[in-house]
């Protein structure tokens, strides 16, 4: 990405951009921007904005991959940002005002995290060409070998009997964990 590639792409000289926008840094902030337009947490109470906020940024991700790598720094302050961020705060009327902040960073961390794992692995399957399935069949056996030696009785526990969720059950489930133990903070 580079101010010169967009003016290419809009059939201008590099020089009319910088009429408009000083840095590449300020090209990517109105990037961010422009998706957070898709943002748009809704729902009845903050439970369900605060799940729709989860769904619809991780969504925004996976349609354009390189907000994964831009989000979690610093604050956006783009209109879009600030709308979406007044949706998600009037929806925690009621909750005590210091909690906020933490909840909605909390919410927000999980789902950066989640993102980001998940479009590390789409981006490994395509560099390697080797599926999430392939990978672990190639590492099985290393894995048996190991487990073998009794060194991790816990992990091969869990690596062999537990459940092996999608990438879309595992954001669910750790986004309803998530909550739950935010419901139960702000019940007490």
């Amino acid at each position: 990405m580079s101010l010169r590639k967009v003016a290419a792409a809009l059939e201008v000289g590099p020089m009319r951009l910088y009429g408009y926008i000083a840095t590449k840094e300020e090209l990517l902030d109105l990037m961010v921007d422009a998706i957070y337009a898709q943002i748009r947490p809704a729902g009845d109470g903050w439970r369900e904005v605060l799940r729709s906020l989860a769904e619809t940024t991780r969504q925004a991700a996976h349609e354009h991959e390189w907000l994964a790598d831009l989000i979690g720094g610093r604050p956006q302050f783009g209109p879009h940002a600030l709308a979406r961020g007044e949706a998600v705060v009037a929806a925690m009327a009621g909750v005590d005002v210091d909690t906020v902040m933490p909840v909605v960073d909390a919410v927000n961390a999980y789902v950066i995290g989640a993102v980001r794992r998940e479009i590390t692995e789409r981006r490994a399957e395509r560099a390697t060409g080797i599926d999430e399935q392939q990978w672990q069949a190639a590492f099985g056996p290393y894995l048996e070998r190991t487990f073998a030696t009794g060194r991790f009785p816990a992990l091969s526990t869990v690596i062999r009997d537990g459940a092996h969720l999608d990438a879309d059950q595992t954001f669910r489930t750790g986004l309803d964990f998530l909550l739950d133990g935010i419901q139960a903070s702000i019940s007490s």
